[in-house]
């Protein structure tokens, strides 16, 4: 088979099949698919011919620069980041087919992209802030329910769940004795890890699934652990609103880095952990991160290590001895 002889929307499906293989997850699927149907869309326009009737053959560098130029127009430089790895991985799988000679996507220019650092809530006392408004009921609903509500937030502030790892728990995922709780993640790509469970938190889910039994009814083990007023299970939509609201109605909105919501209790979780002490290694395990470059930026954002380098400067023994003088005079 030769790349003339096979369209682009033919070569996309082929190759999302063979990605299968490596169990990506729906979401993953459906990002690959989205960003190489639409940039088939612009080589098309490039072409001026209908995307459909495009070989994969007539995919060489010039036209796809072209149709990078007009998708990169009015998209984030980590969108088109995005894109341009899913077409490099793409070109790559036909090369190893020996369908296409050669990979064209090293002609065709990616953004540079500036590693964001974390963003944890703002403000040394937010976190306690926020549980204590809403365990006094601060958040003001039609049909309040404070025990769910400070559940989901305690939650992610001190296991650093991601989302959608929040989203998928079961009832049946808490685990082990009274007093020796955890709770078991199943993370991006599948992978597993067990998070222990402190019994100051074991005690508010107990109450929250006691809240919930008594709205609901009987809970099965097999039950989403976090539901909406509904008794159905939180979905993503519902989760960013929820943790909105309650930002909002503790008063701490304005200590929440745009854009973040529901990952900046992640980021605490992951920073205050970095200030006490914990290794890289550790952040790792419990974040669920495939490598430690990832857990390394919250230890550099605490630069702890630094501040202590800095102030062993010998020049502040003299500021102190001066400041010491000056208190006694």
């Amino acid at each position: 088979m030769s790349g003339d002889a096979v369209s682009v929307e033919q070569a996309i499906e082929r190759y999302l099949v063979a990605r299968r293989a490596a169990k990506p997850s729906p979401h993953t699927v459906a990002a690959y698919r989205r960003d190489l149907v639409a940039v088939l869309g612009c080589v098309g326009r490039a072409l001026g011919r209908d995307p459909a009737g495009v070989g994969l053959g007539e995919l060489e560098s010039g036209v796809l620069r072209e149709a990078f130029a007009e998708f990169a127009e009015e998209r984030a430089a980590s969108s088109v980041l995005r894109a341009w790895s899913t077409w490099n991985g793409f070109f790559a799988f036909w090369v190893a087919e020996r369908v296409v000679a050669g990979n064209p996507m090293s002609a065709v220019p990616r953004p540079r992209v500036k590693p964001s650092g974390p963003k944890p809530l703002m403000g040394e006392d937010t976190p306690e802030r926020l549980l204590e408004a809403l365990a006094r009921g601060a958040r003001r609903a039609r049909d309040p329910w404070p025990e769910r509500d400070l559940a989901v937030l305690a939650l992610a502030l001190l296991t650093g769940m991601r989302s959608a790892e929040m989203l998928s728990l079961r009832v049946e995922s808490l685990g082990g004795r009274p007093g020796e709780r955890r709770i078991r993640v199943v993370g991006k790509g599948g992978g597993e890890r067990v998070l222990p469970i402190e019994v100051p938190l074991e005690v508010l889910l107990e109450a929250y699934l006691a809240s919930r039994r008594v709205r609901f009814g009987v809970v099965r083990g097999s039950d989403p652990l976090l539901v909406d007023n509904r008794g159905q299970g939180l979905r993503r939509g519902g989760l960013q609103y929820l943790v909105k609201q309650c930002y909002r109605h503790a008063g701490v909105n304005d200590r929440v880095a745009r854009g973040t919501l529901v990952h900046a209790l992640r980021h605490t979780f992951a920073t205050r952990l970095a200030e006490d002490g914990a290794s890289v290694t550790e952040i790792m395990h419990l974040l669920g991160h495939a490598s430690v470059t990832s857990s390394q930026a919250y230890i550099e954002v605490t630069a702890r290590a630094q501040r202590e380098a800095a102030g062993s400067n010998r020049t502040y023994g003299v500021l102190r001895r001066l400041a010491r003088e000056g208190a006694e005079e």
